[in-house]
């Protein structure tokens, strides 16, 4: 955490410097800190930084005391996101700068509406995440005006992250041939889920799965596998083909890089009654079966973080109107997500929520926890 700290110095700071009386780093740390300790507002934010003061000196100057509430969110309105994002990015150097050489990981793509950041007639913030699944760490972030808008945003996403020999997972709004000749020309791999937006292609892999002769054949080679799962009361089969002979796909030659299509065959059984769900896929990835399942399993790890903003950390009750603010502070609840799943404090397997919730009963004992382990 000092190392953190140290470099938190060297922010650029674009207030006027004789206005200035609270630090950019004291501000940042005392949203980080609250954030942490189960505090979604402004106005808490300021009576946890009064109540812990003495804590936060050990970390943070407060030449001048506490900032208000107004001054919280006034300088994260100013606050560049992509240098909050870069100091994000710091941190995960920081835990892996020991780890050698970088494995093979998914970079799972997906958009999330802030939905109480909208004025009367203006549009909330939409936030596109390119989450990295292995180290529970966003690498990166876009704000647009509406999910419509991610089909132009995803290129540009892409462009600032690194994505080298990494295998990107984006829905169906992201199957666009241009999204697909940018992960290729960035080195890296697609698997991206067909549906109806693409409706010539999706009908041509959808009926060749139809046939059960050529899902036979994938067994016998070996281009399948299943997994079973029970959870909620219910029995989850998931069964996954992938096939790189797709010489007869007539748009093969129009999507860069283009090696396979797959499917997921899943199959819900529930106090006697079956449900069967499919979904369809293309892919830069050669025939890989435990691969292609893994990235079409693991695309859910970037629903859970969304899951957990407006859960966990009530992302959607936040009424920030300032956009920029607003996308700030999605970047620390991403931080606060990257760092909670790392630990364990008070007693295991606490879920995320529960551990803010210890943190929040003694954040002197338990931020030391968290923030140093």
């Amino acid at each position: 955490m000092e190392e953190l700290l140290e470099w938190m110095d060297y922010i650029e700071d674009i207030r006027q410097e004789k206005k200035v009386r609270h630090k950019l780093k004291d501000i940042i740390v005392i949203v980080l800190f609250a954030t942490l300790s189960n505090v979604d507002d402004w106005v808490e934010m300021e009576f946890f930084a009064h109540y812990h003061e003495e804590y936060l000196k050990k970390y943070i100057e407060l030449k001048n005391g506490i900032p208000s509430h107004d001054t919280l969110c006034r300088v994260f309105g100013m606050l560049s996101p992509e240098v909050l994002q870069k100091l994000y990015q710091k941190w995960q150097e920081l835990l892996n700068k020991d780890e050698g050489k970088a494995l093979r990981k998914l970079i799972c793509i997906d958009g999330k509406t802030m939905r109480s950041n909208k004025r009367k007639e203006g549009k909330p913030n939409h936030i596109l995440t390119a989450w990295s699944r292995e180290d529970g760490f966003s690498l990166g972030q876009k704000a647009v005006d509406e999910k419509s808008n991610e089909i132009t945003a995803i290129p540009e996403l892409l462009e600032k992250i690194r994505i080298k020999g990494q295998v990107v997972t984006i829905d169906a709004m992201g199957t666009q041939k241009e999204i697909a000749e940018k992960v290729r020309k960035k080195k890296g791999d697609y698997v991206l889920a067909l549906k109806e937006n693409q409706k010539t292609m999706y009908e041509d892999v959808r009926l060749f799965f139809c046939d059960e002769q050529e899902k036979e054949q994938l067994k016998k080679r070996g281009a399948y596998c299943k997994t079973i799962e029970k959870a909620h009361g219910q029995i989850e089969i998931r069964e996954y083909y992938q096939t790189e002979q797709i010489g007869w796909l007539s748009q093969k030659k129009e999507w860069a890089g283009l090696k396979s299509i797959g499917m997921e065959e899943k199959t819900i059984k529930r106090e006697g009654e079956e449900k069967k769900e499919y979904r369809y896929y293309i892919s830069s990835l050669k025939e890989d079966e435990k691969l292609f399942s893994l990235a079409v399993r693991g695309h859910w790890s970037v629903e859970s973080m969304h899951w957990h903003l407006d859960v966990t950390f009530k992302e959607d009750a936040n009424t920030t109107l300032d956009k920029q603010a607003a996308e700030n502070l999605n970047i620390i609840r991403k931080w606060c997500i990257s760092i909670l799943k790392m630990v364990e404090i008070f007693r295991p397997n606490l879920s995320m929520k529960k551990k803010r919730f210890v943190i929040s009963m003694n954040p002197e004992e338990f931020l030391e926890q968290v923030l140093n382990f």
